[in-house]
């Protein structure tokens, strides 16, 4: 997706939220409460200081038009870098750390809501986490796809993004502006794939986000594999039990993928990467080397938010010049 694309999704995602705002008002009472991973969380009244982590993240923050909801980011700088139309969208909002925020970090903020995930803004026993957060009157939403690091959960699916957005318009008083919202994305999504042309059979891919040792990809419990499954693909990796993790290079070619999508951020770019792979003598006989058959998404497309019905689309376009 091209900036000026992004542009015109956000702004779409922002007119939807603007002009549902009168619906939403008055859309329930409070208190509120909504399951977040293993753990059922309650809202006396909407948070008026929240902070996001990660881009994707924050853009769906962005996209139910909570800005004004928002005293600050964190989370992106320090990997990835700012597109111009997010930096617009958030205005004047600070960065409170490039990269996972300390408590005090939160604290400082006056913070009363922290939306992150388990390796998106928190670790497992690390500082900061709902339990070391609820002290300090900091309420936790955790992003659905990362439930999977600390529970047993389903195979991802956009149900995982979608929920989130609901569960978000409940937090903050905007359920209406979140249903219409989602419902958007979903009539969207069902138009363009009845349209589709059939495949044979799904495309094998193999996602690529960094490593040359061993690659760091995403297994059947992350976000690329609902995005590979709705275009009409498979993930190769679908039998590993992770979200995102490291695997050896010989499943990927045993494998033998006919599409590689390459996750774009961070220092090493897309090109590097595709470089990297078409350089290497041991990867010449994989399919999608041997064609040339790569897809660069960027991390905010590759990662749970507004981003993933584009990037959908690109990936079933992608799949059917296979066939």
């Amino acid at each position: 997706m091209t900036s000026s694309q992004f542009g015109q999704c956000v702004a779409i995602s922002l007119t939807i939220a603007a002009s549902t705002f009168s619906l939403s008002a008055s859309a329930h009472d409070y208190p509120v409460t909504v399951q977040s991973c293993d753990r059922q969380v309650t809202f006396e009244k909407a948070p008026t200081a929240a902070v996001s982590n990660d881009v994707n993240l924050t853009e769906m923050m962005l996209a139910l038009g909570l800005q004004d909801h928002i005293v600050g980011f964190t989370g992106i700088s320090g990997w990835k870098t700012l597109a111009p139309e997010l930096r617009e969208g958030i205005g004047a909002l600070p960065e409170l750390s490039a990269k996972y925020p300390t408590k005090e970090v939160l604290l400082g903020a006056d913070a009363d809501f922290y939306f992150a995930g388990w390796n998106y803004g928190m670790r497992v026993g690390g500082g900061v986490t709902p339990d070391t957060l609820a002290p300090l009157g900091i309420k936790v939403y955790e992003l659905t796809e990362s439930c999977i690091h600390i529970m047993d959960k389903a195979k991802v699916s956009m149900q995982d993004m979608y929920l989130d957005l609901l569960n978000l318009g409940r937090i903050f008083n905007v359920e209406e502006r979140a249903k219409k919202l989602v419902a958007g994305y979903q009539t969207s999504l069902a138009n363009f794939q009845a349209e589709l042309p059939k495949l044979d059979q799904p495309v094998r891919v193999f996602v690529y986000d960094s490593g040359e040792e061993q690659p760091f990809t995403s297994g059947r419990f992350g976000m690329p594999t609902a995005l590979i499954e709705a275009a009409g693909g498979i993930n190769v990796l679908d039998d590993v039990a992770k979200s995102w993790t490291q695997v050896g290079w010989e499943a990927v070619i045993d494998r033998a993928p006919e599409v590689i999508i390459i996750v774009n951020y961070g220092q090493v770019t897309a090109q590097q990467k595709i470089d990297f792979m078409r350089s290497n003598p041991a990867f010449k006989d994989i399919p999608a080397v041997k064609n040339n058959r790569f897809v660069v998404l960027e991390y905010v497309e590759a990662t749970p938010g507004p981003r993933n019905i584009a990037a959908i689309k690109r990936l079933a376009k992608a799949f059917r010049a296979t066939q």
